[in-house]
């Protein structure tokens, strides 16, 4: 490792992170967004309810477990990239057990479930580069990485279940849905082309500092892009497990979809999500879903099964990524007492 490496920054302590005034403000904007949910909308609620208490639990416990796997594979995917990263760089990787990269995935959308900004990747960063001992800036360019995969697959299964939709005949999608499926391989080409003027042009403007800073993160970027096969099909395994939770959870509550909206509202969930005007894209996601769902189902039971869904997707990850987020901070601060 370079002696000019930089440390990870420091943790924010458990308390800084949960009562500060931006949690405060993001959960009054949350409680503004369910309420205009509850009284704008035209919903018979208590149909709505009574769908959600009679669905199937074992298909709702089925779309739970599915939904965990795909902290399997992206952890696998994200554990590819950083070693890519860190080979392409000349450095030993310092590897983990394979399913700590799943776990510190599960922690960054806790991470981004409370907080704005879209927090959680960041924090995902810090943990790898703390644990590794290695560079943040690098770190977080895999992470980027990882997202602009993302948006790969995300496009590509957009645009398979456009294509069934089509074929079907049954349905026309948003146009806005199909501009944005279409607009994503051209933004990701567009950022990775800016990366790489910006890499010449920070030399030229910037303190030497900051300029080591973007080319360690232009590196963990770059660096990630190797056996984009395996990259691509590991990142295709993650969403397919969406799309296997939603199937679950429709299963469930026992309502008719066809499989090109059952393909093609997860992807849209996701982009959803990555909204950063919310925390996790609460409220926006609830009502983006449902309005999609709507194009097949009546309000009432796109609403359960965009609700029921969101239990899974949102909720769950609050509950088992708080846990893993506190006892890696419990941990943290009993080793630092000890020191």
């Amino acid at each position: 490792m370079s002696t000019t490496e930089e440390s990870p920054p420091k943790p924010i302590s458990l308390r800084h992170r949960f009562l500060s005034p931006q949690t405060a403000i993001s959960f009054v904007v949350l409680g503004g967004l369910v309420a205009l949910l509850l009284t704008r909308f035209d919903v018979a609620w208590s149909e709505t309810w009574s769908l959600m208490r009679d669905m199937n639990p074992v298909w709702y416990v089925a779309a739970v477990l599915v939904h965990y796997t795909t902290f399997i594979s992206r952890g696998a995917r994200w554990r590819m990239l950083l070693r890519n990263a860190a080979h392409k760089a000349g450095e030993p990787f310092v590897d983990r057990h394979s399913l700590y990269y799943g776990r510190v995935i599960l922690m960054s959308w806790f991470a981004n479930s409370v907080t704005f900004f879209r927090m959680g990747d960041a924090y995902r960063a810090y943990v790898y580069s703390n644990d590794a001992k290695s560079s943040f800036p690098r770190a977080a360019g895999t992470v980027l990485a990882d997202r602009l995969i993302d948006l790969s697959v995300v496009g590509t299964l957009m645009g398979v279940g456009l294509m069934i939709l089509l074929v079907g005949g049954q349905i026309e999608p948003p146009l806005i849905l199909i501009l944005i499926a279409g607009g994503l391989l051209g933004l990701i080409v567009i950022g990775l082309v800016g990366m790489l003027i910006a890499r010449r042009l920070v030399v030229l403007i910037f303190p030497q500092k900051l300029a080591d800073l973007y080319h360690r993160f232009h590196e963990g970027t770059m660096g990630s892009f190797g056996a984009l096969h395996w990259v691509f099909g590991l990142g295709l395994l993650g969403w397919l497990s969406e799309v296997g939770r939603l199937f679950c959870v429709i299963q469930a509550l026992g309502v008719p979809i066809s499989l090109g909206l059952v393909v093609f509202t997860p992807m849209a969930n996701g982009l959803l999500s990555a909204i950063p005007l919310t925390p996790g894209g609460l409220g926006i996601v609830e009502t983006g879903v449902s309005g999609l769902l709507q194009l097949e189902l009546t309000v009432e039971l796109a609403v359960a099964v965009a609700l029921v869904d969101r239990t899974i997707s949102y909720l769950s990850i609050i509950v088992t990524g708080g846990v893993m987020f506190a006892i890696r901070q419990i941990r943290g601060d009993y080793a630092a007492a000890n020191h």
